[in-house]
This record gives structure tokens, C-alpha cells and sequence, in this order.
């Protein structure tokens, strides 16, 4: 079973219109206990994101130093939120968002990418903002229970070779598979599927197999 971000994700929508002022963005970031907020249109559709760093910089004003003057693009972006009196002003965009659908792996990817430590989650049809995941929501998904992690690598296992003939030891999030299969071509596909079951850090095979049929033939 793949974990979406509809398992994980908070159904309250954190975000502020386009005209919500600095204190308004600061407020709803003090109630929420987050450090940015998604910023929506009239019709609640995410364009954009305020996080604390956008605030600093209405606060102190652009950054100066010769590093900026290598990102012309930066420079003028700060000095457009450095005047900002609104969230349409100061905010970054475009907002990096997901769906309802999209797997918890991706999500954390894009968080891990882009810095970031939540997600306005839109809904697919109507591009409007239908909650928020943040990324202790993601990380639930490494507190399963270890029966249920086990279970879905035994759903896996039967598709790709025989249960009977592996074990499955768990601990922490890290799983290690023991035992033999027919082909060594099994034991790639079965890592990789193995490695896709939520909940599952990393895994180890001490696995051996009846023929090689991944050797490469010579060239003529």
C-alpha cells in the first residue's frame, strides 16, 4: 500500500488573500505555530508563499554585499518584498504544492529540495487549497506499525517471488531479507519494490540465487 498525502496531511487550510497585511501573516503564523503561510486569490487557489525569511527581509530590508550583486534576480526580488506592505507584495512564488494523491515519498522529496518544511495540498480539479502537510506529518509514515510494514513487503514479495523461501526481519525502519530466489534478476526488482513500501528506510539482502541472468554477453 503506497501512503498518499491525503493519510498524513492536516485538513485545516493555513493561508492568508492576496491583501492580508504583515500583521495579519505574522498573526496567522503565531496561531498556527508555522513558519509560513500559503497565500490564496478570491477563488482559494495558491500563488504564492510567505515564510518567516520573507518577513525578516519587510523587516531589515534587502540584503546588500557583493554576493548580490552576482543574482541581479534575488536582488530585486528582496528589494520588492523589502517595500511589501501585503502578502502579494512580499511573498515567494510560484508556490510548490501538492495533491491530495501525490505519494508521501515525493512530498518529503520536494521539502528536502526546496527547503521548505510544509506543503499547501490543492485539490486536483479545482486547483483550491484543500489543507496543509507538514513535514512531521511525513515522517509518521517511519512510525507504522511494524506489522503493518510487514505485511505490505509480504504483498510484495509475493509478486515478485516465493515467500515461503525469504525472511523478512524489520527493525527501525530498516529491513533486511534473507533466503533465495530463482533468478538474480528477482532480487533487483525485489530491493527496488521493497525499498517503495512506506515506512521502509533502507534495505539489506542476504539473498542468493539458482542462475545469473544479468551477465552482460560479450561483444563480438
Amino acid at each position: 500500500m503506497s501512503v498518499t498525502v491525503k493519510d498524513v496531511m492536516g485538513r485545516v487550510a493555513i493561508a492568508v488573500q492576496e491583501d492580508a497585511g504583515f500583521a495579519d501573516i505574522a498573526a496567522a503564523m503565531e496561531r498556527f505555530r508555522v513558519g509560513a503561510v500559503a497565500v490564496v486569490d478570491a477563488e482559494r487557489r495558491p500563488v504564492g508563499v510567505v515564510s518567516e525569511d520573507d518577513l525578516l527581509i519587510r523587516e531589515t530590508g534587502a540584503s546588500g554585499g557583493p554576493s548580490v550583486i552576482l543574482d541581479a534576480g534575488r536582488r530585486r526580488r528582496e528589494q520588492r518584498k523589502a517595500v511589501g506592505v501585503t502578502a502579494a507584495e512580499i511573498m515567494s512564488t510560484p508556490p510548490v504544492t501538492v495533491t491530495p494523491g501525490t505519494p508521501v515519498r515525493v512530498a518529503a522529496r520536494l521539502m528536502h529540495e526546496k527547503r521548505i518544511k510544509q506543503l499547501p495540498v490543492i485539490d486536483p480539479v479545482s486547483g483550491r487549497i484543500a489543507g496543509t502537510v507538514h513535514q512531521s506529518d511525513l515522517l509518521r509514515i517511519f512510525n507504522r506499525p511494524v506489522e503493518d510494514v510487514r505485511a505490505d513487503i509480504t504483498d510484495v514479495i509475493i509478486r515478485q517471488a516465493d515467500p515461503e523461501c525469504l525472511e523478512i526481519v524489520i527493525e527501525s525502519g530498516m529491513v533486511t531479507i534473507r533466503g533465495r530466489v530463482r533468478r538474480r534478476s528477482q532480487v533487483c526488482h525485489l530491493v527496488e519494490a521493497v525499498r517503495a513500501v512506506e515506512g521502509v528506510i533502507d534495505v539489506t539482502t542476504e539473498i542468493t540465487f539458482a542462475k545469473n541472468d544479468l551477465v552482460v554477453p560479450p561483444l563480438l
